[in-house]
């Protein structure tokens, strides 16, 4: 009952990830409808009802575009210094804190700790590092957002591709 289920809006714009539970009490209680089916079934005393792996509301809800929250994990999901695979990374600031740089995404890198200590309190300028792209707020699209789902569910793909 805690499997994820996509939540599209009454547009088919994905909105939201919710549980199992969630989406069939949405769909009991009259305000989505099942898209897609397959998981099985829930049963009751009485019925027996299909898991639902895709649902939609019936209306339109409008909400605001959504963004990327920034958090460590996130840094880490997009980039870092050198290209190589290390196994532990650690998040360093382009601009050091202690010259002025703040917590954003555009001054947020992950790096090996090779990299990471050959910087230390130095500026990219003055340690001899480069970027291998400049770093910047991820897209807040569908596509970014449900991306490390596919994997597991590739009934969702049409649906999220699309925005």
């Amino acid at each position: 009952m805690n499997e994820p289920v996509l939540v599209l809006n009454g547009n088919y714009a994905p909105i939201n990830i919710c549980t199992t539970r969630r989406a069939m009490c949405l769909i009991l209680i009259g305000k989505a409808n099942m898209v897609m089916d397959g998981r099985g079934v829930v049963r009751t005393v009485t019925r027996t009802f299909p898991k639902p792996s895709i649902i939609r509301l019936h209306n339109v809800i409008k909400r605001p575009r959504p963004s990327v929250k920034l958090s460590k994990q996130e840094i880490f999901r997009r980039d870092q210094y050198c290209g190589q695979q290390a196994r532990e990374l650690t998040v360093d600031h382009v601009l050091p804190q202690h010259l002025g740089g703040d917590s954003t995404w555009s001054n947020l890198v992950t790096a090996c700790a090779a990299c990471n200590h050959k910087k230390g309190g130095l500026t990219l300028a003055q340690s001899g590092l480069s970027l291998l792209k400049t770093p910047d707020q991820p897209p807040g699209s569908a596509a970014y957002l449900f991306r490390k789902y596919l994997n597991n569910f590739q009934e969702w793909e049409p649906y999220i591709q699309g925005w």
